[in-house]
């Protein structure tokens, strides 16, 4: 039988010797394909917000901005109390009733006395009439001082920065609330099971 034109198999010594280039080659190809991937893709941020309170709703406005600043595709999903993040009018208070993480600052007199941490005892805030709106007055008062943007401001921020405000639907019907209570810009209307597959697939999901 003729042989010509055909080349003999190559031996088991000489694909083990061609072995190690192999594999340095598919690693360098490998890591340059991977390179190229993480260079195209764009991180996302998913963000459960659940209170209403005002200094529970800096954390979802403060995180989803910045990240809307780094360049990344943000949605925040609204439920329970924090709905009342997305109402046109922002009536929102503090409290430190039951925070005792939250030392209260002064924020008017010597400096001394500012840096001071009135830790108010609970029988005292909850008996004392109007002391959650003084307690607010104060944080919005030092909150200006210090030049920290508002809620509304922060709001304003995300919504340019084109941050999807999300609205839970179950929420929404369970406590009664109309849809025209709500800022226009609320870009949808959903539940956890359409929300959840969005948070599956963000490279970083946050409950606040």
């Amino acid at each position: 039988m003729s042989t010509v034109g055909l080349q003999e198999s190559p031996t088991a010594s000489e694909i083990s010797l061609d072995q190690p280039a192999f594999e340095r080659w598919f690693d360098q190809r490998f890591e340059a394909k991977m390179a190229e991937r993480a260079a195209r893709h764009t991180p996302s941020l998913a963000i459960i917000a659940t209170k209403g309170t005002m200094d529970m709703a800096y954390p979802p406005f403060i995180l989803a901005s910045t990240a809307a600043a780094l360049g990344w595709q943000v949605s925040v999903f609204f439920t329970f109390y924090g709905l009342e993040l997305l109402k046109k009018d922002l009536e929102l208070e503090i409290s430190p009733l039951g925070n005792p993480a939250m030392p209260m600052k002064m924020p008017f007199g010597p400096q001394w006395f500012q840096n001071m941490n009135w830790n108010m005892p609970n029988a005292l805030m909850g008996n004392v009439p109007g002391f959650e709106g003084f307690a607010t007055a104060m944080m919005k008062k030092t909150l200006q001082k210090k030049g920290v943007a508002s809620i509304q401001e922060l709001r304003e921020i995300c919504l340019e920065s084109e941050v999807k405000l999300v609205a839970c639907q179950m929420t929404v019907d369970l406590f009664g609330y109309d849809r025209r209570e709500f800022i226009p810009e609320v870009a949808e209307w959903i539940g956890a099971t359409s929300f959840l597959p969005i948070a599956a697939q963000a490279d970083v999901s946050l409950f606040v």
